[in-house]
C-alpha cells in the first residue's frame, strides 16, 4: 500500500513539474502582443518552416525543447511561432498574418528569430520596436540563450 502511494506521489510530482516547464507558442500576433504588454515582456517571433526546414527542426530539438530554454522563455519572453509549412494545412488568416510579418521584418531565410517590444499607442494600435534578430546558433541552449539575453 505504501509503495503504491509513493509511486502515485512521484507520478503526480513529475506531471506537475513537466507541465510547469511547458511552453505556450502563440500563433495570433495580436493576442500575443496584448499578452506581452500585460506581462511587460518582449516577444520572441520565431519564423519557421516547421515541416520542411532542417535548421528550424534542429533549433527546436537542440534549444527550444530543452528545460534550460523553457525556464528562460517562461521568465523572459512571450513566444510567437510564425510558421510557413509546406504540407500542414494552415488557417488563411494566420497565413496572411505570417506573410505580412515576413515582409515587414524582411525575413529571407529560416529559422529567423526577431525580438521585439510591443507597445500600444494612443489610437489603440500596436507598434513593434525591434530589439534584434538571430537564427540558429551552434553550441546548445546556453550559447543561444546568452545571445538572446544580450538583445533583451
Amino acid at each position: 500500500m505504501k509503495k503504491t502511494i509513493y509511486i502515485l506521489l512521484i507520478s503526480i510530482f513529475t506531471t506537475v513539474f513537466a507541465s510547469a516547464q511547458e511552453l505556450t507558442w502563440h500563433t495570433d500576433m495580436g493576442k500575443a502582443s496584448e499578452f506581452a504588454i500585460k506581462e511587460k515582456k518582449p516577444l520572441l517571433m520565431f519564423f519557421t518552416g516547421s515541416d520542411w526546414c532542417g535548421w528550424c527542426i534542429r533549433l527546436q530539438k537542440e534549444v527550444f525543447q530543452t528545460n534550460e530554454f523553457k525556464k528562460w522563455a517562461n521568465e523572459n519572453v512571450v513566444l510567437v511561432e510564425l510558421d510557413f509549412p509546406k504540407r500542414v494545412p494552415q488557417d488563411d488568416n494566420i497565413k496572411a498574418q505570417n506573410r505580412q510579418l515576413q515582409s515587414m521584418f524582411k525575413v529571407r531565410g529560416y529559422p529567423t528569430i526577431w525580438f521585439v517590444n510591443p507597445e500600444m499607442n494612443s489610437e489603440k494600435q500596436i507598434n513593434l520596436t525591434s530589439l534584434g534578430k538571430t537564427g540558429y546558433v551552434s553550441g546548445g541552449p546556453a550559447k543561444w540563450i546568452d545571445q538572446a539575453t544580450s538583445m533583451l
